[in-house]
């Protein structure tokens, strides 16, 4: 019987520290309305992220619901230190990312060479909030300045 006790403990301190190991933003994330802060024009209704990760790559997944009602999605991918191609077409097409700290990361946005944008993105300490600030250029292809504040779901 000690040697299952045993066993079943090891297994359980092996399980939790993957888990406390994970990135705090992979995951699910609704846009928190009423908490964030539109640009002039650039009001949203609702937005969902999901954040993953793969060999050191993120990848964000993005849906948008404008005031009028339109939707939009986009994907982006990115790495520390990198200068990564995002799809073309978009009002960005280039990010380069870095990471300050566990929940922090910078990113600057590019396109055609020129700098367009920075984004500040921060996990609040309890895992539970995100909260975005972007500046210069917006999905939409105009300039604003915002802060857009998030709940895991």
């Amino acid at each position: 019987m000690k040697k299952i006790v045993s066993i079943l403990m090891l297994a359980t301190v092996l399980f939790a520290g993957t888990a406390f190991a994970a990135d705090p933003i992979v995951g699910s994330w609704k846009l928190n309305v009423a908490k964030s802060k539109f640009s002039t024009g650039q009001e949203l209704k609702a937005s969902t992220r999901v954040y993953t990760e793969a060999n050191g790559v993120y990848t964000l997944e993005q849906k948008l619901t404008g005031a009028d009602g339109k939707e939009t999605s986009f994907h982006v991918q990115y790495s520390d230190g990198k200068d990564m191609k995002q799809e073309a077409g978009g009002p960005v097409d280039m990010t380069h990312a870095k990471k300050v700290d566990a929940n922090t990361w910078n990113f600057d946005l590019k396109k055609d060479g020129n700098f367009v944008g920075h984004v500040h993105r921060v996990v609040s300490a309890d895992g539970k909030t995100l909260t975005v600030h972007n500046t210069g250029m917006m999905v939409s292809g105009v300039t604003g300045d915002q802060t857009l504040v998030f709940d895991k779901q």
